[in-house]
């Protein structure tokens, strides 16, 4: 079907391409904590769209999307000049600044619902996205713009990549961090402005921040964050297009934004690094250990103070004092069988352990988790 169907293989490209730029732009969108400045962004946009029709009363969609750019970078001066010229916070300023655009814009949607004019059905899709729209024109302007900010991305690699971490030591180096945050953000404008035919004015945000959300998870390097990013938003939008035209009057772009929630879920809790359930494991791992190393040391003291220092002693005396509850002897038990696996105690009889020589040598290292340090 893929390969027969020409309109799902445009469809795709664009959402493929849509998906490399989103996630390369929305990376440092991510690192800036500037997620919600793209959300900010597409909902002003509406306002642009409904503007442009109204002095057009036709559908142009370049047109289109220079009124939704220039509501875009009007909404973004508003919520730099209000954080600038006033006390009110940068994430109120963005909430302020979208509620009243996206208000404007829905007021002038419904105005243009009752004008008498058959061009205005098909404007409501901005909303909400319709890429089965998309044309052969439109995808070589995703792809030109795409090649655009790529290629600002890597002009300005070191420029964006210290601002990003570290504001004032890029300010303290020369650079005109304001310069960078206005070319950062426009960027961050041109990159959602191009989405909205495809993911509309709503969920473009989603697309924006999730593939380096989910990037973020697998890495600590900001090149291959961003080359991971563009790579998830890419895959969403490749299978979201595919699922979208697999299932009837499933919408292209809310299916792009649920694959790339997936990643984003499978990311926080899988990924080696940060993921949850990693994390669980060796919080297990690590308490398992500190235990072992607890009864370890208990049964070292207590061989220090026997004449024998190889003589067993039982479970309910070597049970730290810590562990509580009737399970004391059975998680002393495991713990046990897992040190008698490492060789640092042998088991003389049921209920009775004693430590080996390897065992001493293991506690004679480690004197600082022998003081209480574990």
């Amino acid at each position: 079907m893929f390969q027969s169907d020409y309109t799902l293989r445009l469809v795709s490209l664009g959402a493929a391409l849509l998906g490399i730029i989103s996630g390369v732009i929305g990376s440092f969108a991510v690192l800036k904590k500037q997620g919600l400045l793209g959300d900010a962004i597409s909902h002003a946009s509406l306002p642009g769209i409904a503007i442009m029709f109204i002095i057009l009363q036709n559908k142009n969609t370049a047109l289109f999307m220079l009124g939704a750019l220039m509501a875009g970078l009007l909404a973004t001066g508003l919520i730099t000049g209000i954080c600038r010229f006033t006390r009110i916070k940068y994430d109120s300023a963005m909430a302020l600044v979208l509620s009243v655009f996206f208000g404007v814009g829905l007021v002038l949607m419904t105005y243009i619902q009752k004008i008498p004019n058959a061009n205005q059905a098909g404007i409501d899709k901005f909303i909400f996205g319709q890429a089965s729209t998309l044309l052969k024109r439109d995808v070589y302007f995703i792809l030109i713009v795409g090649v655009v900010l790529l290629a600002l991305v890597v002009l300005f690699w070191k420029e964006f990549k210290i601002f990003s971490f570290d504001p004032d030591y890029a300010h303290s180096l020369g650079f005109s961090t304001q310069k960078l945050s206005m070319l950062l953000s426009s960027m961050i404008v041109i990159s959602v402005i191009i989405g909205l035919q495809t993911v509309g004015v709503i969920l473009m945000s989603a697309m924006l921040v999730a593939p380096g959300v989910a990037a973020r998870q697998w890495t600590d390097r900001l090149s291959v964050m961003v080359v991971l990013a563009g790579t998830f938003g890419a895959f969403s939008g490749v299978v979201g297009t595919l699922i979208s035209s697999s299932v009837v009057k499933m919408p292209t772009g809310p299916a792009i934004v649920l694959i790339i929630s997936v990643i984003v879920v499978i990311s926080i809790l899988m990924s080696p690094k940060r993921g949850l359930v990693w994390r669980y494991l060796r919080a297990l791992k690590n308490q398992k250990d500190i235990n072992g190393d607890q009864v370890l040391f208990n049964l070292y003291d207590l061989a220090m103070n026997h004449k024998d220092h190889f003589h067993s002693h039982s479970i309910a005396a070597i049970a730290p004092i810590k562990t509580q509850g009737g399970k004391k002897s059975e998680l002393t038990r495991q713990a046990l069988n897992m040190l008698k696996d490492r060789e640092f105690v042998i088991q003389a009889y049921f209920d009775e352990w004693a430590i080996t020589e390897r065992g001493i040598e293991y506690v004679a290292l480690h004197p600082l988790k022998k003081g209480g340090g574990a």
